[in-house]
């Protein structure tokens, strides 16, 4: 499978070159490229690093999945191109943001679009020390109780974002993070992050890379096309997830009915027993869609990766078997899983998590790091898919509905979700959860996009 992406990889941005829209931007790496190869000694060192760094994240997930990893063609001269011509394209100001503990310290890289990689090593970080702060950011986090203080997730974020906040990422305007993340950070929820005042998320669009290497780099904007949406609400030997259908519903009639007729999405949608392996794959062909929608239990387990699954209705399609699917359709753009639960703090359990693009091939991904209850989910995917196509960028979809959850736009009241756009009925079954605060990290946190945030 990592064979395979490359491959498509390659392909995708030979044929990006191919139709670039900006001479600009071909003229700017060429010039970068020139530039850099000037540079003294110490700059070509420090080029070979992160190239290095790039080549042991490959390693670490060729060898988690059992296969062989390419070799890096794109040092930051390269990537710092790229971001320019996507921002230019998507009007952002991305930067790329390693995270790498080596056990006594803890090694930051940052890059812009300026290409001078910008290193920050934290001496009085060691790995116990990460982890065990790490271990209280996620009982602080993934728990629905409410809180005042948030010292662990302010930690991070003085660890973390301060290093660079004020004199980069202020200085230039960066308004979107890619997190490439090593062993002990991978399984983070950076939305969470902390500065004492505001989260990380109310200041910045996110993903989380495998590496930069390994992601697709075109873009073009999501316009209107078909959606696939499946899923379970009844299981043999798992819980029920009975908003499911509500959620399904009103994922299509949010792409559809909500929408004037020459903006709305097509779609289809199959419910638990037309949830099946041969079903996916026979619309993933037909269909050709430009997003799957699995809303279904998805764990990824500590040890190899086949204990990492998708329930179907009524198999498991491991998460080493996601080669026997065909999501190589040429217009899939993400991906999403609604009712993930990961092993966090288990670094295989992470990997498999953070590889799920990789796997699927797909550009991009969006899980959940903890199974969110049934009522929140349904809310956080209603607001998601209203921006979805309304904002130039998936990463800025999720941000925005992550926000209305934590600004309290979205709410229950009585038997009614409460959304940006108006008023879903919601089952009998989730009749509690009007007392849900939505505001709490617990419900919008565990949310995450995997992979391009374009």
């Amino acid at each position: 499978m990592f064979v395979n992406f490359r491959r498509r990889l390659t392909q995708t941005s030979i044929s990006q070159a191919a139709r670039s829209r900006s001479k600009l931007a071909s003229l700017g790496l060429a010039v970068a490229i020139a530039a850099f190869s000037a540079l003294p000694a110490a700059a070509q060192t420090l080029r070979e690093k992160v190239m290095a760094m790039e080549q042991g994240q490959e390693q670490d997930f060729a060898n988690y999945f059992g296969d062989r990893p390419m070799d890096v063609t794109q040092g930051p001269e390269e990537i710092a191109a790229t971001l320019a011509r996507l921002g230019a394209e998507t009007n952002t100001k991305p930067a790329v943001l390693w995270i790498m503990p080596r056990g006594d310290h803890l090694h930051l890289v940052l890059l812009t679009a300026k290409g001078q990689p910008i290193v920050r090593d934290l001496h009085d970080v060691p790995d116990d020390e990460l982890r065990r702060v790490v271990n209280d950011f996620m009982l602080e986090t993934s728990s629905v109780v409410p809180r005042r203080n948030r010292p662990a997730a302010q930690q991070l974020y003085q660890w973390i974002i301060e290093p660079y906040e004020s004199e980069f990422l202020d200085a230039e305007g960066i308004d979107t993070i890619l997190f490439c993340l090593g062993n002990g950070v991978r399984g983070l929820p950076l939305a969470a992050l902390y500065d004492g005042n505001q989260f990380l998320i109310e200041k910045y669009s996110l993903t989380r890379i495998p590496a930069f290497n390994l992601i697709q780099t075109d873009y073009s904007a999501l316009r209107p096309g078909n959606i696939l949406v499946m899923g379970a609400s009844e299981f043999q030997t798992q819980e029920p997830l009975p908003a499911v259908p509500t959620e399904i519903s009103s994922i299509l009639w949010e792409l559809q009915g909500a929408r004037p007729e020459e903006t709305a999405w097509r779609g289809r949608s199959f419910l638990n027993q037309g949830f099946t392996l041969p079903n996916l794959r026979l619309w993933l062909r037909l269909q050709s869609p430009t997003v799957v929608h699995l809303a279904t239990h998805a764990v990824f387990e500590p040890g190899n990766p086949s204990n990492s699954y998708i329930q179907l209705w009524d198999r498991q399609l491991h998460l080493n078997d996601m080669g026997q699917v065909p999501w190589n359709s040429p217009n899939l753009e993400l991906l999403v899983l609604s009712a993930c639960r990961t092993a966090i703090g288990d670094d295989e359990a992470e990997l498999g998590f953070a590889g799920l693009a990789l796997q699927s091939g797909v550009k991009s991904a969006m899980a959940s790091l903890w199974n969110v209850d049934d009522a929140g989910t349904l809310a956080l995917m209603n607001e998601f898919y209203s921006y979805l196509g309304q904002t130039t960028t998936k990463a800025e979809a999720l941000r925005q509905a992550q926000l209305a959850l934590l600004h309290g736009e979205v709410r229950f009241e009585d038997d009614q979700l409460l959304l940006t756009r108006g008023a879903v009925a919601i089952p009998a079954d989730l009749a509690t959860s009007g007392e849900a605060d939505l505001s709490s990290p617990y419900y919008w946190a565990s949310f995450s996009l995997i992979s391009s945030p374009w």
